[in-house]
């Protein structure tokens, strides 16, 4: 435990800085009003104590300060603040605040309050963070004043117990830092990225720390001159604009070691270099950052495909700005970023920075959509893996072939996107167009794609889809699809893959599940042998719902269009689908094998039997799949 001197006075000066900032946003009822929210939180904080030896009141003050402050919010939320754990950990109940506060603040610090109760639905934590996300269907403020708490209490980790700190960092970096990604909060979210690496790998935190430490003195010279290059060019061509150099955290080099697997000098992009300009208007940002991007690469060599334009298509999450990658003269690529200071000031303070009624609207129906994907469905971790996957990723932005953009998280899928459009798209999808040109659904989309759909009402989706897609909509989609699906009650021998109509014997396991084999299948033969008392009687019939993968093997003297006549005997004639044809000619004589489809092994034979009639095919026989 760290014990510290307290200095009282220093604690006033905290409280008064806070009224001071409100000062310039509330009128003096409202201001009134928050004096008496702290004097009930300091009298009802009274005596107790933090781990550190401090006053607990300590805690309160400063979650009300990066209220006020650090997310400019006004008085109801910077009561909510000073108040946030009365409730929880005084006498003082929800209808005390509501009497002396109003309905909006008691609401605001219902949401921050953890529930006690003797049984949790899921689990306490899932349930809690249950109760603050069902915050936002009224309210964004609850949510900020619980990331202000969590910011300050990861500030003052070090008080506790290495694990505490490792339960505190673990749920911090899993929930609320993508929480604040997602809510536009840029700052936020990367302090509370940091400190969590710092409590939950602190030798690597220290390690990467100190290589930016050593590598800021080697880079800094040249720095120095790129940035004063740069500034000569904008000044040369009238643009006024400054300049911030910024180092990226360690956990954010952390990250991109492990997802690149490569050292801490091979990692690109450890800084980057923010030109920012002020703009009167949105034609006027856009128009300003493209001319100092035009003034930029008439000098320095810009990457190929570096650009990303987050001004004309911002992230999901509110952030614009235009980056560009440039060539310095020590031939490394330098990370340039260009916003207006609009768009610095948004990627602080998040969905709070505009708070006109049509922006606040906005981002909680796109919170509200996002919540409406995930929200009760499947298991603890399912539900939990699914907020925090469409919280925190990178997007990419794509597009249909009518113009409109579609937001999907960095390597996802056309099966994403197709589901994305809607469900049925999805479920019916047989084929893309990425750019025009003819691909599967499982290629991979990249920022600025255009992409296409083509669809089969007969087509149904593979199993193997679940593996291509990324987004928690298209993985609930194909996991219901496939829980409504109906089943065989027996699982096929993966030796000899018996079919309807074939001669079977079924054999029990230790789990009770069924599997099939042939009755000449040299397995089944010597499992009947040794394991006699499972083997139980099966009704292994054709059904209309279910289709087996069948190969045949054909053997013929080549003709002028043999294999078309192949193919349409089993498409046209027979009606069966093909998956796979491969074909070998050796001195005339042709040697295919065909995969198709068939409901029963008499389905198999029947075809068969129509291409062993076609002029010039000697050898017609059927062969195991493996």
């Amino acid at each position: 435990m760290i014990m510290q001197s307290i200095d009282y006075n220093d604690i006033q000066a905290g409280v008064e800085s806070i009224f001071n900032i409100l000062a310039q946003r509330v009128d003096d009822n409202q201001l009134q009003l928050v004096r008496k929210a702290y004097e009930l939180a300091a009298e009802a904080h009274k005596g107790q104590k933090r781990k550190t030896g401090e006053p607990y009141i300590i805690h309160p003050i400063a979650v009300a300060r990066i209220v006020a402050e650090e997310l400019e919010l006004g008085a109801n939320p910077v009561m909510a603040a000073f108040l946030h754990d009365v409730v929880e950990d005084t006498p003082y109940t929800i209808d005390d605040i509501r009497e002396r506060f109003g309905e909006d603040v008691a609401f605001l610090v219902g949401v921050v309050t953890k529930r006690k109760k003797d049984k949790y639905d899921k689990s306490k934590q899932v349930d809690n963070y249950r109760q603050i996300l069902a915050s936002v269907q009224y309210d964004v403020r609850a949510i900020l004043v619980k990331l202000a708490d969590r910011l300050h209490n990861m500030r003052t980790l070090a008080s506790m117990s290495p694990d505490k700190q490792m339960k505190i960092a673990g749920e911090t970096d899993y929930f609320y830092a993508p929480l604040a990604n997602r809510l536009g909060l840029y700052h936020v979210k990367t302090e509370l990225e940091n400190l969590s690496f710092h409590y939950r790998c602190p030798r690597e935190y220290e390690h990467i720390e100190q290589m930016l430490d050593e590598l800021r003195l080697t880079e800094e010279k040249n720095l120095k001159a790129f940035i004063s290059r740069v500034m000569e060019l904008l000044e040369g061509n009238g643009i006024k604009a400054r300049i911030e150099l910024r180092y990226r955290m360690p956990y954010s080099i952390w990250r991109k070691m492990h997802s690149k697997g490569c050292d801490f000098n091979h990692v690109d992009g450890k800084h980057y270099i923010r030109i920012i300009y002020d703009a009167t208007d949105p034609h006027e940002e856009k128009k300003q950052s493209l001319c100092i991007y035009s003034v930029l690469t008439d000098y320095f060599k810009e990457r190929p495909g570096s650009v990303a334009n987050y001004i004309n298509a911002p992230k999901e999450n509110g952030y614009q700005s235009f980056h560009v990658k440039l060539l310095n003269d020590q031939g490394g690529w330098e990370e340039i970023h260009i916003s207006s200071e609009r768009m610095v000031r948004n990627s602080r303070l998040g969905c709070t920075a505009e708070r006109t009624e049509e922006n606040v609207k906005a981002w909680l129906e796109k919170f509200k959509a996002v919540l409406k994907d995930v929200a009760y469905h499947g298991s603890e971790m399912d539900y939990m893996d699914g907020v925090t996957a469409s919280f925190y990723n990178d997007d990419i932005m794509v597009f249909t072939p009518h113009g409109k953009g579609i937001i999907l998280p960095k390597n996802a899928t056309a099966l994403d996107f197709a589901f994305e459009i809607h469900s049925k798209v999805g479920l019916h999808a047989c084929y893309a167009r990425i750019n025009g040109r003819l691909c599967s659904v499982s290629t991979v989309l990249h920022r600025g794609d255009c992409v296409e759909i083509g669809i089969d009402n007969n087509s149904l989706p593979d199993e193997e889809w679940l593996n291509h897609v990324l987004t928690y909509k298209a993985k609930r989609m194909l996991r219901s699809h496939f829980a409504n699906k109906k089943r065989l009650p027996y699982s096929r021998c993966s030796c000899c893959h018996p079919l309807p109509g074939d001669e079977v014997i079924g054999f029990k396991d230790a789990d009770g599940k069924v599997i099939l084999h042939k009755r000449n299948c040299p397995n089944a033969i010597r499992m009947a042998s040794e394991q006699g008392d499972s083997i139980v009687a099966v009704n292994f019939e054709e059904q209309d719902d279910f289709l087996f993968p069948v190969r045949i093997c054909i053997r013929a003297v080549d003709r002028y269009h043999l294999l078309s006549d192949v193919v349409a005997c089993i498409t046209e004639q027979q009606h069966l689908s093909i998956s796979r044809l491969n074909t070998v000619t050796v001195e005339r004589i042709v040697e295919t094998s065909v995969d198709f489809a068939v409901h029963s092994v008499n389905e198999q034979e029947e075809a068969m039997k129509s291409i062993a009639n076609i002029r010039n095919i000697d050898e017609v026989s059927r062969i195991d799949i493996e």
